[in-house]
Order: structure tokens, then C-alpha cells, then sequence
């Protein structure tokens, strides 16, 4: 697989004081999935968006056309390309920070965010885990997830076709929520917006999800915690949201009704107002 490098963050919130938020995005997407969130949470704390390696500007073929509208990376870079893998991301992006931050993961994004919690305590000081799990696919003790079958057939429609299977993946994410069908026109122009991700990214986030299982660590995962998710959401059932928050010693979980994978968008000002809060510590 070629290197990727994690190339391009977008920070908002000038002039706001406190430790930052770090958003990370999900399978296949980018950092500009966050848009009008971003900002209305910028309003109150420094926030930062990050395109995973090979999705969005950190993309290189994408990259001149980022620099072009004056979406310049303001940390950085790392030094040498990584595989895009768990433990090389959360590498990358530890060595880019100095300070505390919490970090918010979408889906995917969780993951990631879970497993630097879990190295990095001292750095990553809170988390927000929305519509994410511990593990995506399913085992025979793990009911609440993908069936393992489901996502081998991902794999290889993403090896005929990777434009047609991230295009059934944006319809998985949106199916079940109130405004079904205008979230998934939404999502659709977010993701054009940056340009499809590099198919290695693609591949290697589908292996991730489908050997990736961090449960028996969850206990480890000290830090105050806000769990998201909506109760409709089809790619990873309520259920794995409600481990998560009984598993973390110290989280507190949130049902979203009405909305499926994608709440941040389709439930904008609960989501944005219960974030608030938990950054605000009114409910740690």
C-alpha cells in the first residue's frame, strides 16, 4: 500500500480560548462533514477538522485544489508517509499536538479517537464518541455490528466498482433518519465537495473495521466521556453505543430520537447543544 500522509486540518474558532476540539471524520468521508457545526462550535472553543490520510485534502491529488481556496494546513506535516492503519494514524496525529484536546470520532473517527485516548491519556483529555463502536463487525459474541459477510462483500464491490460502494455506504449511513432523502443528497455534495478518497485509504479503513475490536480495553478509558448516537441508526446499532457508555468508567450516553448515523446532521442543534455542555462541563 502507498504511504498516506495525515496533510490537511482546518482550524476555526480565533479569538476563543480553552482546550481545542479535534473532529474526525468517518469511513470514506472528510473533514468538511462538520461544516456548520464547526463553526457553531467555534463560537465557544478553538476547533480543529482533520482529513484522514488519502480522504479529502489530505489527499495529494487533492491538495493544490485545497491550497487554491485557502484551506492551507496550519500544523505540521509528519515526516515520513504511514499506511493507513490505526496505530499509525493515531501516531501521526499525537506528534501534531502539544497541548490537551479532546477529540470528538464519528463512526470510524470513534475508533480512532478511542485508541488515543487509550495511548495518550495525558493528551487526549475527553472524548465524544458519535454513532461508533467498539467493534464494527460482528463476532459470535458481539451481535451489535455488521455482519462479517456484509462487509466482505463491501471489500469486493470496492475492488470492482469504489465509487458505486461509497456511494451505497453514504445510503447505509442516512437510511431510517427523519429526512432521509435530503440528508443523503447532503452527504452526497459534502463528499464531492473534496473528491472521492484514494482507494488505498478506503481499503485499509475497511481492514481496520473489520478486525478491529477494543472492547477489554474500554475500562482503561478513564477519561469523561460523551457518547452520541441515534436511535435509528443501522451501520452501528444503539446497542454498541450503550456498551460504550457502560463500559467507560466515566460516560454518559445520549439516544438522538429520529436520527440514524449521521446525527450531527440530521439533529443539528441537539447535538451541537449537548456538546456545548459536555465541553462546558455541565455534563461530565
Amino acid at each position: 500500500m502507498a504511504g498516506l500522509y495525515v496533510r490537511h486540518y482546518e482550524y476555526a474558532g480565533t479569538g476563543v480560548s480553552g482546550a481545542p476540539l479535534l473532529l474526525i471524520h468517518g469511513w470514506g468521508m472528510h473533514g468538511g462533514i462538520w461544516g456548520d457545526v464547526a463553526e457553531r462550535l467555534a463560537q465557544h472553543f478553538p476547533v480543529l477538522a482533520v482529513d484522514l490520510p488519502g480522504h479529502g485534502y489530505s489527499n495529494t491529488m487533492k491538495r493544490e485544489e485545497g491550497r487554491e481556496k485557502g484551506q492551507e494546513s496550519v500544523l505540521p506535516f509528519p515526516l515520513s508517509p504511514s499506511p493507513f492503519s490505526l496505530d499509525a494514524i493515531v501516531d501521526e496525529l499525537s506528534e501534531q499536538f502539544s497541548e490537551p484536546l479532546t477529540v470528538c470520532g464519528w463512526s470510524m473517527g470513534g475508533q480512532i479517537a478511542m485508541r488515543w485516548a487509550m495511548r495518550e491519556p495525558q493528551q487526549v483529555t475527553r472524548l465524544v464518541l458519535v454513532s461508533s463502536t467498539p467493534c464494527f463487525a460482528e463476532r459470535e459474541d458481539w451481535p451489535f455490528a455488521m455482519p462479517q459477510d456484509t462487509l466482505l462483500q463491501f471489500a469486493a464491490d470496492l475492488e470492482n466498482n469504489h465509487a458505486a460502494t461509497l456511494r451505497r455506504f453514504l445510503g447505509l449511513q442516512v437510511r431510517g433518519s427523519e429526512n432521509e432523502r435530503e440528508l443523503l443528497a447532503t452527504l452526497r455534495a459534502i463528499l464531492s465537495s473534496r473528491g472521492e478518497p484514494d482507494p488505498d485509504a478506503l481499503r485499509g479503513g475497511l481492514e481496520m473495521l473489520r478486525d478491529l475490536d477494543l472492547r477489554g480495553a474500554l475500562p482503561e478509558l478513564r477519561q469523561h466521556a460523551l457518547v452520541i448516537v441515534g436511535e435509528r441508526d443501522r451501520l452501528t446499532p444503539p446497542q454498541a453505543s450503550h456498551y460504550l457508555a457502560q463500559a467507560m468508567p466515566n460516560a454518559r450516553l445520549v439516544e438522538i430520537g429520529g436520527a440514524a448515523h449521521a446525527p450531527f446532521l440530521s439533529h443539528q442543534e441537539k447535538f451541537v447543544v449537548e456538546l456545548i455542555n459536555f465541553m462546558e462541563g455541565k455534563s461530565n
